[in-house]
């Protein structure tokens, strides 16, 4: 077994479900220390989170990404214990083994023999590490960004580790991903006898032609690089439960991934246009998770395509789907971030799964990034 899959199988182990890190970040550090990086722990809460980094110079890379998972799921649908590592038929079973334990080894690695082979580099190397990704992403890599950020520490390029492949290693790198603002909307009707709804004001049918809109309205076309915005309902209730009861209220959730052709505010102006002109009685609580960040072609893209292919022979493509990461709080600072990890099929689902040979490549891949970003002597 491989130092990177031993130390994927050691995080494995540890029942890290958000926003608990159970020791995670004690195995890491406990890697990185002997290395010279001088490590911080920051605790707000129960989110742990980790900022390590070796030099002073610049640039500086950055390895990002998380130990904490989602929920095991029903654990009677589990092949095996989804907190005991086994390896069937060269495929490594646990939660968070794709997303994103193994990422997390394979940077530990990968940073150990670049260390090895350059002990004199160029810039400096960094980790950003939290258990609070999976969660509320509020006490994690936001508010460790934000603390570099009062004291003046920027970071030049960083790679996150999620889970970004599809059918093969490296055939997919994100180079930036969507907004999302949520939207809480109450409409406000009148209650009354079904029988007689001249007494009462139904909310479904005074929403109704107003969904319609929002849903049929093309709201861009994207870009080279971004799909569309779309917007989508997700949660829609009224109603006392009783046949006979015209509904005094609606409640609605719904969300909007949004380009970089669009704004927080261009979006909720359009909404509150569309919901005003059908004359509905409404309140609004609007929720942004996160801004869309796109980093332009350039160093760090280049350096992770040419990565890729050294490794694994494809050229990846760039993509900006998905859902969103932890890159929207870097990437804000001017940061160029670009997203490589493992494939994705299994995240989040119950049998979460690795193939053992991507593990291994993806450390040699993360080798070869630092290779180009800092390999020359300093």
């Amino acid at each position: 077994m491989s130092t990177t899959l031993e130390i994927t199988a050691d995080l494995l182990c540890r029942p890290s479900i958000s926003p608990e890190d159970h020791g995670c970040l004690d195995v890491i550090a406990a890697r990185l220390g002997p290395l010279g990086f001088h490590i911080e722990r920051l605790k707000f809460g129960p989110v742990e989170n980790l900022w390590a980094r070796l030099g002073t110079g610049n640039p500086v890379l950055c390895f990002a990404g998380h130990t904490d998972v989602v929920p095991t799921g029903p654990r009677e649908e589990w092949h095996t214990d989804p907190f005991e590592p086994v390896v069937r038929d060269g495929v490594l079973y646990g939660r968070g083994a794709a997303d994103m334990k193994s990422s997390l080894a394979a940077m530990v690695t990968a940073t150990e023999r670049f260390l090895a082979g350059h002990p004199r580099n160029a810039g400096s190397l960094a980790f950003l590490l939290t258990s609070d990704e999976e969660g509320a992403a509020i006490d994690g890599t936001k508010r460790v960004v934000e603390i570099l950020e009062a004291r003046g520490e920027k970071i030049d390029y960083c790679v996150v580790g999620e889970p970004t492949s599809h059918e093969r290693l490296g055939d997919t790198i994100k180079i930036g991903r969507r907004g999302s603002l949520s939207g809480r909307l109450t409409v406000h009707g009148v209650q009354g006898h079904i029988a007689y709804p001249h007494l009462a004001d139904n909310p479904v049918h005074g929403f109704a032609p107003a969904l319609a809109e929002l849903v049929a309205r093309r709201w861009d076309e994207g870009n080279e690089y971004f799909q569309p915005t779309s917007f989508q309902v997700s949660n829609l209730s009224a109603g006392t439960g009783a046949p006979n009861v015209i509904p005094g209220e609606m409640k609605v959730r719904f969300n909007l991934r949004f380009s970089t052709e669009q704004t927080v505010e261009s979006l909720q102006l359009a909404v509150h246009e569309i919901l005003d002109r059908h004359r509905v009685n409404y309140t609004l609580e609007w929720f942004v998770s996160g801004l869309p960040f796109f980093t332009q072609p350039g160093l760090l893209t280049e350096a992770v395509s040419a990565a890729v292919r050294g490794v694994t022979g494809i050229d990846p493509v760039f993509s900006t789907t998905g859902g969103t990461s932890d890159g929207r709080f870097i990437a804000p600072t001017g940061t160029q971030v670009v997203e490589i990890g493992v494939a994705n099929a299994t995240i989040h689902k119950v049998n979460e799964c690795v193939r053992v040979a991507d593990v291994d490549a993806l450390s040699l891949i993360y080798e070869r990034v630092m290779e180009r970003v800092l390999g020359k002597a300093g």
